[in-house]
């Protein structure tokens, strides 16, 4: 399949390459372990080669493409190990911010996330995953940013792009991003209430389909 969101020669600096380049991981077209190489870079984007190195250093620092020294860089791929350890932290990080929320919450928060969660809906039904995953990222940041602490939704962030190679294969299935959109409005509810153990139980089950997605195709 041709990458998508290729423009035509000076347009790009490392930012753009690295969102296309981020975009084709994501959906699933460029697999993990796939090698991207400077002059495959510098063929598909017509940039320079400072350009395509560090759209290199970015992807890198997002957490979705490995760099290694003789062996240039390549997508992220992850072991049932890693995913495992990865989605472990992340249990205990989510676990911790929604146990940390006041409740019941402020109109304004809810709010927000109500208007976050119908835009996520659209872009499913519409089969936009762009729009579904920035959605769905910008719901997760704001809900877990009301714990207060920011270091720890920093740390949320970090492993939410660690994770990115078992989430993207859960992109293309549909009913799945549906059973995600409806724990995000159980989780809404929840933040109406005053049982931060319940909700902090489903933050950590939302979790679980797209873990076991990915370890059912690579076990």
């Amino acid at each position: 399949m041709k990458p998508a969101n290729d423009t035509q020669t000076g347009e790009h600096d490392e930012l753009s390459i690295a969102r296309a380049l981020e975009e084709d991981i994501i959906f699933g077209r460029l697999a993990p372990g796939t090698r991207l190489t400077e002059d495959t870079l510098l063929a598909r984007f017509a940039v320079t080669r400072h350009f395509a190195r560090q759209a290199l250093v970015e992807l890198e620092a997002m957490g979705i493409v490995v760099r290694e020294r003789n062996r240039g860089a390549t997508v992220r791929s992850l072991t049932p190990r890693q995913v495992q350890e990865i989605y472990a932290v992340r249990e205990l990080l989510q676990r911790q911010a929604a146990l940390w929320i006041p409740l019941p919450a402020p109109d304004g928060l809810i709010e927000e996330l109500n208007a976050i969660h119908a835009e996520h809906g659209q872009h499913i039904e519409a089969g936009f995953l762009r729009g579904v995953h920035e959605a769905n990222d910008r719901f997760h940041l704001t809900l877990f940013g009301a714990c207060g602490n920011d270091h720890l939704v920093q740390s949320i962030e970090l492993y939410m792009r660690l994770s990115l190679p078992v989430r993207a294969n859960s992109m293309a299935n549909k009913d799945g991003l549906r059973i995600a959109h409806e724990h995000h409005r159980l989780m809404i509810e929840m933040l109406k209430g005053r049982d931060n153990w319940v909700l902090a139980q489903l933050c950590v089950d939302h979790l679980q389909p797209s873990k076991a997605r990915y370890l059912n195709r690579v076990t």
